[in-house]
């Protein structure tokens, strides 16, 4: 809950659930729900206080982020040169994963230190990011509240230089 969920209430949401289960064991999402609402306040407003807390579980179960990091270097290795790669993602986790991507393949191999290379044979990168990130603008969160934290990253693939 913690980690996934990035909720700070983590540890009193876990302490509750355990006690609960002490009684009787949580058999519904409602009733996970109304535990979650009884146990924290939710920050930010027309966001349900157990929001977090089903992210975190959902993002557990279906390894999202697992399978994201898997299919970023997949896309890379159909993409053609020129093609463009084009993320939305939905939350921070996803996005620093995005993110961090592809900046890592924006950026160039190191070439060893101290080797003569001209500069034709130095290492390229490939992709090159394109813009800054997207969000959603205040019009398009108006007509549809899940946009709030989508955000779009693109980036073009590079053709590799023959040496």
């Amino acid at each position: 809950i913690r980690s996934y969920g990035e909720e700070r209430f983590a540890f009193q949401i876990a302490k509750k659930i355990v006690a609960a289960r002490g009684e009787r064991p949580l058999a519904t999402t409602g009733e996970l729900a109304t535990l979650v609402r009884a146990t924290v306040r939710t920050r930010e407003p027309g966001q349900d206080a157990a929001t977090r807390t089903f992210q975190a579980l959902r993002i557990h179960i279906n390894q999202e982020l697992e399978q994201l990091a898997l299919v970023l270097p997949q896309a890379m290795a159909v993409l053609k040169s020129g093609g463009r790669l084009v993320v939305i993602s939905f939350h921070s986790l996803e996005d620093r994963i995005v993110k961090q991507f592809m900046r890592s393949q924006a950026a160039p191999d190191e070439a060893p230190k101290r080797l003569p290379l001209r500069a034709t044979e130095l290492p390229q990168p490939k992709l090159r990011l394109l813009g800054k990130p997207v969000r959603a603008s205040a019009a398009e969160v108006a007509s549809n509240p899940r946009a709030r934290s989508a955000v779009m990253r693109v980036a073009e693939k590079l053709a590799l230089k023959a040496a």
